[in-house]
């Protein structure tokens, strides 16, 4: 009979995560994750290969988790019209920073920029979770009253420019971008999209 796991994964998985956000890959050193992890290093090998391993659990973890929000937010009827849900999901990235002065930026994102072009699997791996995203655009777009009756073709590529705007503005927030223009971003996309929805009062 297997011995029960002596620590819980998405915990520990989430706190690997902070580290990689905080430092990058390379900075974020064995024991750094062993730290926040709260776990020893034979816990840690049953578990995990190395430290790439980790790093790969904690990016499907954040794929299983933010950004499965993302698209479960995008694809809501219940959410009210897809023009505003789409609107919704590119505020979330300014809000993280208005309201809670959160300037990690998106794991996805991040990892994008810090990890993909060495690394043909996590590159896959962001590659997919940003086409979920692109997806559940294009279908919130459908679900739209102004877009519901564009093209196909046209939905696909304006899905691809929002998902691309958001990603810049998680980039932007990053480096430390006033909450004020990421906003004015927002606005800017979403009207050169021809998706004029009114935002929050």
């Amino acid at each position: 009979m297997a011995r029960p796991r002596e620590f819980d994964i998405d915990a520990a998985l989430d706190r690997a995560m902070e580290v990689f956000w905080a430092k990058g890959y390379e900075a974020s050193s064995l024991h750094d994750l062993l730290e926040a992890m709260g776990i020893a290093r034979g816990s840690l090998y049953k578990a995990f290969k190395d430290k790439r391993s980790i790093y790969l659990a904690a990016l499907d973890r954040y794929d299983r988790t933010v950004v499965q929000a993302g698209v479960g937010l995008l694809t809501d009827p219940a959410a009210g019209d897809g023009a505003g849900r789409i609107r919704r999901f590119l505020e979330a990235a300014c809000d993280a920073v208005a309201l809670r002065n959160d300037r990690r930026g998106c794991f996805l994102c991040n990892a994008a920029v810090d990890r993909a072009p060495a690394d043909p699997e996590i590159q896959a791996k962001i590659v997919a979770a940003m086409k979920r995203l692109e997806r559940a655009t294009e279908r919130a777009l459908k679900e739209s009253r102004q877009a519901r009756r564009w093209p196909t073709a046209r939905r696909t590529r304006i899905a691809r420019v929002i998902v691309n705007a958001y990603a810049g503005l998680r980039v932007l927030a990053r480096s430390g971008y006033p909450a004020d223009d990421l906003a004015d971003i927002v606005e800017v996309t979403l009207q050169g999209c021809r998706l004029s929805v009114a935002g929050r009062i």
